[in-house]
């Protein structure tokens, strides 16, 4: 069974990697784009869609403000875009808004924005996936019907490769983002060429259809409101932003130039697609509708709502059929990829927490292929969970969304201003004072634009799901905080130095015997060779024809130790011990109780069922116990020694802190050959 693991775990992880090869997974800007910056580049696929869902409740008439609002989208992307590359610059550790906020606000409201940034790279993934569901179930059929089967499907999917490792992951990567970009680009080329050069008038299939308006949201605040949950709905392209913030370790040297460089090429490319996407939505009269069987007049029964994308995609292109499909196989891949970000973000930024002990330590954690397994496994289970829960209905997962990436955007703004304050008490230098001048500048519009962004959120989306997000967030700062103090109070308790420092005054050894066969024989054997001050081998009575037949052998073979024998009036194994251990510990308080234990070492999982039950049993109790220590002693039985000899060749540890050894060929000394074969 163990063979049969490794062997499915280097088919889909691949050779594990030396921790000196680290320097090896690093990314080059080409690479990094596709691993980095697939989210918000892959937002307009959804963003642009949201803001017309949204409209469609006030008529078709709404739909004329929608290139205001993604003007207005534009101007807060790229004032963001401009701030992170303050922030890159200045930290370049991968702790990102979370180090900012860290240095600049306290540890408090660094957590604020942990919590946050976790639960939207959880959102980002679920999000993605889904959105990529709904674009390529507008041209397959059982995609439509299957989306949660889909959707988890390609979670584990994403996760696989990305256990694979940084470098592996974006280059596989990089050919689907480059061609959905250019797909897009291309299309709004196309469109605009067609519209305004050669005059053809090109009609979404839904532009035949009327928008049915509610009365209640055509004037006033309800009109203001709704073009307030459009915005904040558009918002959604920024999310992704910060993923390079986090992700500076990982880019090849100079580090911060690329990282800065990686940020203008994504919010540049961005806002192209983005903008060009709604021009043509406003060209061709695409209507995409809530509920289209009741707001879109004119509907065939059964009718089935495409994307934004699959109905620009028909009018763009017509009927030259590869083009529309090509567009939209691009779309929804990279949909599923654009999840890659969050799953490089998200075990980067645990990495951090786990190092600062806001999270298990395992999540600072190395794997074969040098990237943080154990975070990219925590990611694709909550996202599945939230795929499961909210039925991979991307408009459902949307009220959630961007709540937490605006909350860390407004904290690492402020801080960022923080940052420049306190240079600018000390900076000398007239240009280097300059600079930072016109970098305070920017990060405190940034500051203005995303806390007004922020609000505007969490006023039309409250209600609407963004609560949820809220309620996860506190969750996770609370938990964060309960697992910083656990780990504090370990290490205070640990650190002690009012404890007892004398050596106990006896060892007394304890040996557990059934049957008197070779495994409890080598225990004997081992007990005596440690040399405890008493040596005693206990049985328990639960059947006293056994109990009989194994104090006759004990007698018969003259064994010098002597053997006690506990009685049980209800068969119990493990109380009796667990008593008698006790009662010696409460007769000499001072003296050490050691209990050895036989234990087979078995080749096949099944045999693990069969054997070294009442062991374990026996050990996870003595282990409570003061004064108390256990010693396995393992007897290898023959399945053990054939899985031996086909076990491959040890490597060197590429675990965190492994290493440092002076050891070659990744060999470890040991205190003895029982530890090794365990």
């Amino acid at each position: 069974m163990s063979k049969l693991a490794t062997v499915t775990k280097r088919l889909l992880v691949g050779r594990p990697f030396r921790s000196d090869r680290l320097s090896h997974t690093l990314l080059p800007k080409r690479v990094a784009l596709p691993v980095f910056a697939s989210d918000p580049m892959s937002s307009v696929a959804y963003a642009p869609q949201e803001i017309l869902l949204t409209l469609s409740v006030a008529g078709i008439s709404a739909y004329a403000i929608s290139p205001w609002i993604g003007l207005v989208v534009v101007a807060v992307m790229l004032v963001v875009v401009a701030s992170y590359r303050q922030n890159v610059r200045a930290y370049t550790s991968g702790g990102g808004d979370y180090e900012v906020a860290t240095t600049n606000h306290g540890r408090r409201w660094g957590l604020v924005v942990a919590s946050a940034l976790l639960v939207d790279y959880v959102l980002t993934v679920a999000v993605s996936i889904s959105s990529a569901a709904a674009n390529i179930g507008s041209v397959v059929p059982f995609v439509a019907t299957h989306k949660v089967a889909f959707a988890v499907g390609a979670i584990a999917l994403l996760t696989a490769v990305n256990l694979r490792g940084a470098r592996e992951s974006g280059t596989t990567f990089a050919v689907p983002t480059y061609a959905f970009v250019l797909g897009i680009l291309g299309m709004i080329g196309v469109g605009l060429y067609r519209t305004y050069v050669r005059g053809d008038e090109l009609r979404a299939e839904s532009a035949g259809f009327e928008l049915a308006q509610e009365p209640s949201q055509i004037a006033g605040l309800g009109f203001v409101f709704l073009v307030l949950r459009a915005f904040s709905s558009g918002s959604a392209a920024l999310t992704g932003v910060e993923a390079i913030s986090n992700g500076v370790p990982a880019f090849r040297k100079p580090k911060p130039r690329n990282a800065a460089t990686t940020l203008l090429w994504m919010g540049l490319i961005a806002v192209t697609m983005f903008m060009g996407l709604l021009m043509l939505a406003r060209i061709t009269g695409v209507l995409i509708a809530e509920d289209p069987q009741h707001q879109l007049i004119g509907v065939p029964e059964g009718y089935e709502q495409k994307t934004l994308i699959a109905q620009l995609a028909h009018a763009v292109f017509g009927g030259f059929t590869p083009a529309v499909y090509y567009l939209i196989f691009c779309t929804g891949l990279i949909l599923v990829l654009a999840a890659n970000t969050a799953f490089n973000g998200f075990p980067l930024l645990g990495s951090v927490l786990a190092q600062d002990r806001y999270l298990p330590r395992q999540l600072h954690t190395r794997g074969d292929r040098l990237a943080f397994s154990n975070g990219i496994l925590f990611l694709a289970g909550f996202a599945t969970v939230l795929v499961l829960v909210f039925e991979a209905e991307v408009t459902k997962l949307i009220q959630l969304y961007i709540v937490g990436v605006f909350v860390s955007f407004v904290l690492s703004q402020s801080g960022m201003i923080r940052h420049w304050n306190r240079r600018l008490r000390t900076e000398e230098d007239p240009s280097a004072r300059a600079s930072m001048r016109r970098a305070r500048v920017i990060n405190s519009i940034g500051l203005a634009m995303t806390a007004t962004v922020l609000v505007i959120v969490l006023i039309t989306k409250f209600l609407h799901g963004a609560w949820i997000a809220i309620a996860a967030m506190v969750a996770g700062y609370l938990l964060m905080r309960g697992i910083r103090k656990h780990y504090d109070r370990v290490s205070a308790e640990l650190s002690r130095t009012d404890g007892p420092t004398v050596l106990p005054s006896r060892n007394y050894g304890l040996v557990l015997v059934s049957q008197l066969h070779l495994p409890s024989m080598r225990a004997l054997a081992y007990a005596r060779a440690t040399r405890p001050d008493e040596l005693e081998a206990i049985t328990v009575n639960v059947d006293d024809s056994d109990t009989r037949q194994l104090v006759a052998a004990w007698e018969e073979r003259d064994i010098t130790v002597p053997l006690k024998v506990l009685e049980s009036p209800y068969r119990e194994i493990t109380r009796p011990i667990v008593d008698y251990v006790k009662r010696i510990r409460r007769d000499s308080p001072r003296d050490v109780v050691t209990v050895f234990i036989p234990e087979y070492v078995v080749g096949r999982w099944w045999e693990q069922l069969l054997h070294n039950q009442s062991a374990l049993r026996l050990k996870s109790r003595l282990l409570f116990e003061p004064g108390v220590m256990v010693t396995s002693v393992p007897w290898q039985l023959e399945s053990s020694t054939r899985v031996d000899l086909r076990a491959p060749t040890p490597r060197r540890s590429v675990r965190w802190g492994a290493g440092n050894g002076n050891k070659g060929n990744g060999e470890r000394s040991s205190g003895g050959r029982s530890n090794g074969q365990r």
